[in-house]
């Protein structure tokens, strides 16, 4: 597998994992609409412990087991491609936070032709 050397974007979500968006979790909504609009990939973390800008601590912690705990999603691709989620992220995210940073990507497992 040839190495590939690129620079891309690197787009993070950081939500709860209650959040929710027209019936289902906002994180599976997130990444649907990542694919469909064939964005390179996406991942979703669950955090263990973590508070956002309610100060609310969140754990996993066997006692204290929350149903809202941490969740990050990480897309990874083209500035060009990244900025297609951008106004469905203004939509549905209305607690969290949206990070975009550069990136150069090393790697990448399958070069796939766009359509």
């Amino acid at each position: 597998m040839p190495k590939i050397a690129n620079s891309a974007k690197r787009l993070r979500i950081y939500i709860g994992e209650s959040d929710r968006w027209n019936g289902k979790s906002l994180f599976e909504a997130i990444v649907l609409q990542a694919k469909e609009l064939d964005l390179g990939g996406a991942t979703v973390f669950r955090g263990v412990m973590g508070y956002g800008a309610n100060s609310r601590i969140h754990t996993a912690k066997i006692v204290e087991l929350s149903s809202d705990l941490p969740i990050m999603i990480e897309i990874i691709d083209s500035e060009e491609y990244i900025a297609k989620i951008m106004p469905f992220l203004d939509e549905v995210v209305k607690e969290g936070m949206v990070t975009l940073d550069d990136i150069e990507v090393v790697k990448y497992g399958k070069k796939m032709p766009r359509k």
